[in-house]
């Protein structure tokens, strides 16, 4: 529970009101901003045209696979029975009765239109949403599985893990992601596939090699953070644990890794909330997550200002919904 120390000035009703109106009003004058710049570069707003790259209607149409004769067309409530037959061939077709555009008797020939109906498709950016997100979680666990063992060997007394998760550490936090997302993709990607072909096997998708970089570029930045964590703990504890006739694992297990996860929760939240970030880069492998999705969109409707737009408030949804969710990690954490 809070308590004042009494040293705080006493804000006061008027004292929110005043400075939370004069936070509106910035806002408001920076969005003003903004507008009148696009209508100084005469930028035509069209938000209606946004919808369709979630949602959309596409329309299907069902073509015959041989030539002949309609055969007969049976009415089944709102589907229809199209059979066409010719030259000992004939196949049969299920259409929306709405959409049907032929009837008994027709000469149809191969391809040509039986039916056709709208179904709903989603669009390129709802899309886009899914792979960085999907993305995203998968490198976040290998990253936190990496990062744990890395700064678990990080503190050993044995040179090989020591020296070995030094050297990790030290090479991925001294170089650029892009860089690294090269050579998983260029160099590993190239070699692994060129392996596996070799011997039969199918290649690896670049997405994986996407995910490879991102899970050994947060992993060496989760043992940083998980080593810190782990030395933050009193000796005692260990001292404490050992003297209870625990051993070291058992005391790392029980009684210093459950402490350490409190003090580490919030700089691993904002490690993962850089990371959903970094999958925007993975659009230069040809994976076509979030911003790649959007900078193809852009391409063909040039619509540059309401889709960047909505791109950084789809990130901000999920690095918001990330962040409330580490919250209330630690308040269970604490309660517990």
């Amino acid at each position: 529970m809070y308590v004042s120390s009494g040293l705080e000035p006493r804000r006061t009703r008027k004292y929110y009101l005043t400075w939370g109106s004069f936070f509106f009003a910035l806002v408001f004058i920076l969005v003003g901003l903004l507008y009148y710049s696009t209508q100084m570069v005469d930028y035509s707003w069209r938000w209606y045209r946004v919808p369709q790259y979630f949602f959309f209607q596409e329309e299907v149409e069902v073509r015959a696979e041989v030539q002949g004769e309609v055969l007969s067309v049976k009415d089944q409530k709102k589907k229809a029975l199209v059979t066409v037959g010719g030259e000992g061939e004939k196949e049969t077709y299920t259409v929306p009765l709405s959409g049907l555009w032929v009837e008994q008797g027709d000469f149809i020939n191969m391809g040509d239109v039986l039916a056709s109906h709208k179904e709903w498709q989603v669009g390129i950016l709802l899309q886009g949403l899914w792979l960085t997100l999907k993305v995203s979680l998968v490198a976040i666990i290998f990253g936190t599985i990496l990062g744990l063992f890395t700064g678990l060997a990080r503190i050993s007394q044995n040179p090989t893990l020591r020296w070995g998760a030094v050297t990790y550490i030290e090479i991925v936090r001294g170089s650029p992601l892009l860089v690294q997302i090269f050579i998983w993709y260029f160099v590993f990607g190239t070699l692994i596939n060129s392996l596996l072909n070799r011997y039969g096997m199918p290649s690896i998708p670049p997405l994986w090699f996407g995910v490879a970089a991102l899970s050994f570029f947060a992993g060496a930045y989760v043992a940083e953070i998980v080593r810190a964590g782990i030395q933050s703990v009193h000796t005692g504890q260990n001292e404490a644990a050992r003297s209870l006739g625990m051993s070291a694992s058992q005391a790392m297990r029980h009684v210093i890794l459950p402490q350490a996860f409190r003090r580490i929760l919030p700089p691993l939240a904002g490690q993962f909330i850089s990371l959903i970030k970094d999958s925007s880069l993975l659009g230069i492998i040809a994976i076509r997550e979030l911003t790649k999705a959007t900078r193809e969109v852009v391409t063909t409707s040039l619509q540059p200002f309401e889709l960047w737009f909505v791109c950084a408030l789809l990130y901000l949804v999920l690095t918001f919904t990330f962040s409330m969710l580490v919250q209330y990690l630690e308040r269970r954490t604490v309660m517990s």
